[in-house]
């Protein structure tokens, strides 16, 4: 017989004996399962209504052994795990034993029991059980966390357990017939619904001088963490302050500390990252990331120390992103000196040896960190002199010696055998101190060149591509240019010191091709970066700007704009508007050539027309303005309802002018003059007469604006106001119907035109046409005469009288007759005097190489056709020959 059929039978047969004088029905405990049942898989439930009542009750005396006796065969009839039909009245009845056990301590051990069965899969019948007690079975495990409040360590302990189970589920130990196990994931997200995890939070504050409880309260919310729904609830329970104060809390295991900085990460990674920082930015937790750090410092020597120093510094590092976090505590210790100590060339220590990888990954770690903490701290940062330390660190990177790091650490990352790395990491401190845009420091690193100094790290990079590392010398780059941008912005006298040197590799970086900007290498990125850099570097310097139009600059930035990529329009035609204000722009810009002869002024239309489609603006077929009162209305314009703003606050026409790039196209084509744009088409004109009123159209537009707010604030105008308002709305209109106009009028004339084109092609067609009919008329003619003698005689006779009709009828005195027909003649066709003597062919010349001195030689003439003769000179001919 088996346990749960012995238990059955027992309960039964003890139901039997205490309710035959109750009534004259016995209601079992437990039915018994029949063979026959037992084959279909079915069982009868308990009657957990009955031990829910047994346990209500106080007023008996021998009611404690009865309620543990009925609590143990419970426990007995669920081993295999509980259904979920039954979660409710089980965990009903788990929560009136631990309510006991304060003033009745036998009941933790069949209450643990209970808790250990629900680590267990949980069972169902049917497939939509899960759904169906979806609700009770996420209250239900959320009463564990609540049990968490009960004064008992083994209890505490178990519920831990049980936990934990869930996501180390173990099969169970014998199958029920006609159940099924629910999936362990279940069990995760009911826990995560019914907000097991902020009661766990919460019971760590009850467990703070009970370090075995609290260890396994930390292993619970470790896996807890594991989710984002569970690290969003214990964010909201201010977990991450309360764990990370009580890091360095005693604990000769040290699994507190390691289990407490895991939970802290997946915190950071799984939650919100902002209210986690803002958390941890009190005093007490960066106190005790202090003395934490601090201890694995100086007593760790592990690998596993080490690595938990790591993570303690990283975590250090986010905190310190916000500006708000107490890092004083940082000026005390001195940390900024004490990490600049790792920016130098590597040297061997005198009190800890370390090796070069551990060198290697505690000089970047300083770094990343000197790169959070460092734009916090200015005034500790220049007191450590720390420009002077970062550009000779700098120098000492681009030489090449024989220190080669290993890569093997986090920040290491593609610099196993080079100095990239350090180099990489070094310029992200040096870009957060510059566009910190402290005067005091930029001015100082100016002073100790670094311009010249940036300038050449960035012409090491590009001269020794490595292809295995393209990524970070990409990176690096941009980074050097970025830097360069900062500090040159607003100042001429930095953009002369730029100078020619720094143009030349702006130019070297816009030369690359274009195939590889979509390596998702970095080169994006760079182009990006030197694209800011013209802006800051270079615009406004009179000298640096003829430099780079004379290196054809404008050439480069419209080959870049004729690519078509949007996410570099807007900046190029941005520093194209400046550009153009140099007089010597004009003549590159139009003398500019793209693909298929493409002007720099069609190139620029078309852009136009293609924002104005992305943008939803209504135009008909032919480009013509569709609604003359809102010429230029997007989409997103037609959908914005107008609304009466204060003054201060940009209306949505205003926004419109800098949230795309008709504006700049406007500037640009407006300053290269509308009326001499070269190599536009018709529909190119059509768009041109928009362009040309965009500024009038867009006033329009805002004096629409204010009338509309007018009306939604219900004021009045005066006469005077309202007549004005008037004359502006209609003004605006009419310039829209007279473009509209103009527009239909160049669309109607190139029509004309291109039906007159067609009609000449058509004329040139049909004369060729006619010329080929003549030419094989005139051939039939001539293969006639020659072929038949009446017909050549009847040619004879018209050639001869059209002869003598041209004659004058009457001779001129004293003329002098020519006889102009040859008499005698033997051939087929009408001959004359005159004849026609194509040029000599070469090989009676000798070709080009031949003497040319033609005079002093002469061909002999023969009856029949020419032939090849040798040549004789002019004496021997007289010798042989005398005339």
């Amino acid at each position: 017989m088996s346990s749960l059929e012995a238990a059955a039978t027992a309960d039964g047969a003890e139901a039997g004996s205490r309710t035959k004088s109750i009534s004259p029905r016995t209601i079992p405990v437990v039915g018994v399962v029949t063979p026959h049942e037992d084959v279909q898989g079915i069982f009868k439930s308990m009657d957990l209504n009955r031990i829910i009542k047994l346990l209500e009750e106080n007023d008996k005396d021998d009611l404690e052994e009865k309620q543990l006796n009925s609590v143990t065969k419970l426990v007995q009839y669920y081993q295999n795990g509980f259904p979920l039909r039954d979660l409710a009245q089980v965990f009903k009845i788990l929560g009136l034993c631990a309510d006991k056990i304060e003033k009745q301590p036998c009941f933790v051990d069949p209450a643990s029991d209970l808790i250990k069965l629900c680590g267990l899969p949980f069972l169902k019948k049917k497939v939509s059980d899960e759904i169906t007690y979806t609700e009770d079975t996420a209250n239900s495990l959320a009463l564990l966390g609540e049990l968490m409040k009960v004064p008992s360590s083994k209890l505490r302990i178990q519920i831990c357990k049980c936990i934990i189970d869930f996501y180390h589920a173990e099969p169970p130990k014998k199958h029920i017939p006609g159940y099924q196990q629910v999936s362990s994931s279940y069990k995760i997200k009911m826990a995560e619904a019914g907000g097991l995890a902020k009661a766990m939070v919460q019971s760590v504050h009850l467990l703070e001088n009970q370090l075995v409880e609290k260890l396994w309260v930390l292993k619970v919310l470790q896996h807890l963490s594991t989710s984002e729904a569970n690290c969003t609830l214990m964010v909201k329970t201010q977990a991450a302050g309360g764990i990370c104060a009580h890091l360095n809390d005693p604990d000769p295991s040290g699994q507190l500390l390691f289990r407490s900085s895991e939970i802290l990460w997946n915190l950071l990674e799984k939650s919100s990252k902002d209210e986690v920082i803002q958390q941890l930015s009190n005093l007490e937790c960066l106190l005790a990331l202090k003395e934490v750090f601090k201890n694995l410092f100086m007593r760790g020597q592990s690998h596993y120390d080490r690595q938990l120093r790591n993570d303690i510094l990283v975590i250090t590092t986010i905190i310190a992103q916000n500006p708000g976090a107490p890092m004083i505590i940082l000026i005390d210790g001195k940390v900024i000196l004490a990490l600049f100590t790792y920016v130098k060339k590597p040297e061997k220590l005198k009190i800890i040896e370390w090796s070069a990888a551990q060198y290697e990954e505690l000089q970047l770690h300083a770094i990343a960190t000197l790169s959070s903490v460092a734009p916090l701290l200015i005034e500790e940062y220049m007191a450590c002199q720390g420009n002077a330390r970062i550009l000779a660190f700098l120098e000492w990177c681009e030489h090449e010696d024989s220190f080669f790091i290993h890569g093997n650490s986090f920040h290491g990352t593609g610099g196993r055998g080079n100095k990239f790395a350090q180099m990489r990491y070094t310029l992200r401190l040096l870009r957060a101190m510059v566009y910190l845009e402290d005067e005091t420091v930029n001015t100082d690193l100016c002073e100790k060149g670094v311009i010249h100094q940036l300038i050449g790290i960035f012409k090491n990079m590009a001269s020794k591509p490595d292809d295995k590392e393209e990524a970070i010398a990409l990176e690096i780059q941009s980074d050097a240019l970025l830097i360069l941008s900062g500090l040159c912005e607003h100042y001429i006298q930095r953009k002369e010191i730029f100078g020619t040197e720094g143009v030349d590799i702006i130019l070297h970086v816009m030369k690359t091709d274009p195939k590889k900007l979509q390596s998702g290498l970095g080169y994006n990125v760079l182009l990006f970066s030197t694209l800011d850099s013209i802006w800051c570097c270079i615009l406004g310097c009179y000298t640096s700007e003829d430099y780079f139009l004379e290196k054809e600059g404008i050439f480069l930035l419209l080959d870049i704009l004729a690519l078509n990529q949007k996410k570099f329009c807007n900046l190029i035609l941005g520093i194209m508007v400046e550009f153009c204000d140099n007089p010597k722009t004009s003549a590159h810009v139009n003398a500019w050539r793209g693909k298929k002869d493409l002007t720099a002024a069609s190139l620029l239309i078309k852009l136009w027309r293609k924002e104005e489609k992305e943008l939803g603006v209504k135009r008909d077929k032919n480009g013509r303005i569709v609604d003359t009162k809102k010429p230029l209305f997007t989409s997103f314009q037609e959908e914005q309802k107008i609304m009466p703003l204060p003054a201060n606050c940009p209306s949505v026409a205003v926004m419109d002018v800098a949230e795309n790039i008709r504006a700049k196209i406007y500037a640009v084509l407006g300053k290269l003059d509308f009326e001499n744009l070269p190599g536009l088409s018709a529909e190119d004109f059509v768009t041109l007469c928009i362009i040309h009123r965009y500024l009038d159209f867009k006033i329009g537009e805002i004096w629409n604006e204010v009338c509309e707010e007018i009306k939604l604030e219900h004021l009045k105008l005066v006469a005077s106001d309202k007549m004005s308002l008037e004359s502006i709305t209609a003004a605006t209109e009419n310039i829209g119907k007279m473009v509209a106009t103009l527009q239909s009028e160049m669309i109607e004339s190139q029509a004309h035109q291109d039906v007159q084109n067609e009609q000449r092609v058509y004329a040139k067609i049909q004369a060729t046409h006619k010329q080929r009919e003549l030419a094989n008329k005139s051939w039939e003619n001539f293969l006639a005469r020659t072929s038949n003698a009446k017909t050549l005689k009847k040619a004879k006779r018209l050639q001869e009288k059209a002869i003598e009709s041209s004659k004058y009828s009457e001779r001129p005195k004293h003329a002098t007759f020519h006889q102009t027909v040859i008499k005698g003649l033997n051939t087929t066709v009408p001959s004359g005097r005159v004849v026609t003597v194509e040029s000599t062919p070469v090989r009676l010349l000798g070709g080009p190489l031949a003497d040319t001195d033609i005079a002093l030689k002469k061909l002999p003439i023969r009856g029949g056709a020419l032939q090849r003769v040798k040549v004789k000179p002019l004496n021997e001919l007289k010798t042989n020959n005398p005339i």
